[in-house]
C-alpha cells in the first residue's frame, strides 16, 4: 500500500522568521524538542536551519549569536516534497542530497510540515536503532 508524505510529517511544523536571531532559535530549538525550524518570510518558504547549521555557520564563525540572524545561518537552497508525495520519493530525496529534513509545501509552496528521517525509520521499521532511538522520549 502506498503511504503519503502526509502520513509520517510533523504537520505543525516549527517557523521563524528570517530575521531572528540564533540564540532565540537556539532556545525555541532547545523548548520545542527540534532539530529544526522552517525559516519563513509571511506564507513562504525562505529555508531550513538545523542545530548543526547554527553550530558551524553561526557559532563557529565567531559572530555574537544575539546580533546573528538565522537567516545568515540557515540553508536556503531547499529541495521540497509534496504532502500526497509517496514516501519512496522522499526516501529517494533524502538519499540523492545527503539531507535528513525536508520540508513538506502546499501547491502554493506554504510550509505544511516537515519530514525527517527519523520519521521515516519510525514508520518503515520501527525495530531498528534509529527507529528505537527516534521514538524515544529525550532526556531532560
Amino acid at each position: 500500500m502506498t503511504q503519503h508524505v502526509s502520513e509520517v510529517m510533523t504537520s505543525v511544523p516549527v517557523t521563524v522568521e528570517p530575521q531572528a536571531s540564533v540564540t532565540s532559535v537556539a532556545r525555541m530549538m532547545r523548548d520545542e524538542d527540534v532539530g529544526a525550524v522552517l525559516v519563513t518570510e509571511g506564507e513562504r518558504l525562505r529555508g531550513l536551519v538545523s542545530d548543526r547549521d547554527l553550530v558551524v555557520r553561526a557559532l563557529a564563525g565567531g559572530g555574537d549569536p544575539n546580533q546573528t540572524t538565522v537567516a545568515e545561518a540557515c540553508s536556503e537552497d531547499l529541495v521540497t516534497v509534496g504532502p500526497d508525495d509517496d514516501l519512496t520519493l522522499v526516501v529517494q530525496v533524502m538519499r540523492e542530497h545527503a539531507i535528513r529534513r525536508v520540508p513538506v509545501v502546499d501547491d502554493d509552496q506554504h510550509a505544511v510540515g516537515i519530514v525527517s528521517l527519523g520519521d521515516l525509520a519510525i514508520e518503515r521499521d520501527p525495530e531498528s536503532a534509529l527507529g528505537d532511538i527516534s521514538a524515544a522520549k529525550p532526556n531532560q
